[in-house]
């Protein structure tokens, strides 16, 4: 069905930023070390995967070494959890994770939009709950960035913090938020313009039905 360019780039950036946001959640690239030293017990981390190279604990509790990358809650780490698991980082998961499902089903009204007809009944509906969705997922993402942003590299969590940054992994997920922000906006504005139009042909076919009425009574008066 024919689409506005508004509501084709609301789905455009719909779907690029369901795409780029996907793609941060499952990557291991949130933080990294900078590859200034020589053997690093850091390597990459992302929401789900840890990356150490001869990562010890600190506290010496355990006379374990971790090596590759390995999954955040994997058996072998549970010596380590509190350490790898501080607030901050479930904070990030989580509003991450709500993000996801948000986009997700953002995703599946963008579908049907695509697909439906204009007549369809709940059409505004589906344009304003793919507007809502979007922008509650890039909000969502928005809370993880900043709180991940502001703690994701500190002197309190991975070893040689001073050599660890921000990697390209937030930046792709930041590139989603927008995406999202500006697809949610679109279909919102989409959504009201389709309502104003709506609205002005029932107007003006109301109008029309009453000259319409007007005529006929009239010719009957004459008669």
């Amino acid at each position: 069905m024919a689409k506005s360019k508004n509501g084709l780039t609301a789905a455009s950036l719909s779907v690029l930023g369901a795409l780029l946001i996907l793609l941060a959640f499952t990557t291991k690239s949130w933080l990294v070390t900078d590859g200034k030293l020589k053997n690093p017990e850091f390597e990459r981390l992302g929401l789900w995967v840890v990356c150490f190279k001869g990562f010890e604990d600190p506290r010496h509790w355990y006379d374990t070494r971790f090596h590759n990358c390995w999954w955040v809650f994997e058996e072998e780490y549970y010596i380590i959890s509190d350490i790898i698991f501080k607030d901050f980082y479930i904070a990030t998961q989580f509003f991450f994770t709500a993000c996801v499902l948000l986009t997700v089903s953002g995703l599946f009204y963008t579908t049907i939009y695509m697909y439906l007809n204009r007549a369809y009944i709940g059409y505004v509906q589906i344009l304003l709950s793919a507007g809502i969705l979007n922008i509650a997922a890039a909000i969502c993402s928005n809370i993880a960035l900043i709180i991940f942003g502001i703690y994701g590299d500190n002197r309190e969590w991975m070893p040689h913090w001073e050599h660890n940054d921000i990697g390209w992994s937030y930046g792709v997920a930041v590139a989603g938020t927008i995406a999202l922000y500006v697809s949610g906006v679109l279909y919102v504005i989409e959504q009201r313009l389709y309502n104003v139009k709506r609205e002005k042909m029932a107007t003006q076919r109301a109008n029309y039905n009453y000259e319409a009425n007007d005529l006929i009574q009239s010719s009957y008066t004459a008669v």
